[in-house]
């Protein structure tokens, strides 16, 4: 059975690129070819754009500057800033310090959590417009819903790119459908390693501890977006042992890449 077409648009936000795809189609969950698409992008669009005002280091009247700056105190932030710290912290005591809210130099940064949380909003933003079927991808992390052949249970299909060829698929995972997995985060190194703190001391600790320590990239598919975010960025900060504990007390699969190029993966990630 062929595939009905999917529909994309896409927007610039959080440093990234975000994009909302859909089936094309007229039943029920689907856009529709009547502007619903255009709708339901623009509201994707809000949660992103308003997160970011409030979250993004990178613009100087943010919450997030401002605490970065001095000038305002955390319990003078709203109750959104408080209640993402109070997650992030939460996080922290979970993977035992591997994800941590702060960076090395004390200052408040939670850009490891509120790309996933953003998503998840998205996503709950898109449910009460009615869109049942639908991917949402925000700078390789993503979640969906439905399935991309609605009505069938399909799961949609996601592919891990090699951190070290752009080009080359090491890995793929079904996501949605009749499993219980809808979300993948992918962290690293090769790609965004300024924003994990931890690796730099795993990289200085792997050249006198055991070979392998350090992992090139680690990708998390979980249930939701946040746990599968936040846990990936832990195993690539914290390690083999992060790794160990991670899938030891989430429901999650795994497919972590070594500094040498060795892959590990849990059984729900397919070659």
């Amino acid at each position: 059975m062929n595939s009905p077409a999917l529909k994309t648009r896409t927007f610039g936000c959080m440093g990234t690129v975000i994009s909302l795809t859909v089936p094309a189609g007229t039943g029920p969950g689907t856009v529709g070819p009547d502007g619903g698409l255009a709708a339901a992008a623009a509201a994707v669009e809000r949660v992103f754009a308003g997160l970011d005002g409030t979250f993004s280091l990178y613009r100087r009247d943010s919450e997030a500057s401002r605490l970065a700056r001095g000038s305002m105190s955390l319990r003078a932030a709203s109750a959104q800033m408080r209640g993402r710290y109070a997650d992030a912290v939460g996080w922290r005591l979970l993977t035992d310090g591997a994800f941590s809210p702060e960076r090395p130099d004390g200052v408040l940064d939670l850009s490891g959590l509120i790309k996933g949380y953003a998503i998840e909003q998205a996503g709950d933003a898109l449910l009460a417009l009615g869109v049942g079927d639908w991917c949402l991808n925000a700078g390789g992390d993503v979640l969906v819903n439905g399935s991309p052949r609605p009505s069938t249970g399909a799961p949609w299909q996601a592919g891990i790119v090699d951190p070290q060829d752009r080009d080359t698929l090491i890995g793929g995972c079904p996501l949605g459908g009749p499993g219980t997995k809808r979300a993948l985060a992918t962290s690293g190194s090769a790609e965004r390693g300024d924003h994990i703190w931890g690796a730099r001391s795993w990289s200085a600790r792997s050249r006198t501890g055991p070979a392998g320590a350090e992992f090139r990239q680690v990708s998390v598919a979980a249930p939701d977006i946040i746990t599968a975010d936040v846990l990936a960025t832990a195993i690539v900060a914290g390690g083999t042992p992060m790794l160990d504990r991670a899938t030891d007390g989430w429901e999650i699969e795994v497919l972590a890449v070594r500094g040498s190029g060795e892959l590990l993966a849990t059984p729900g990630f397919r070659a």
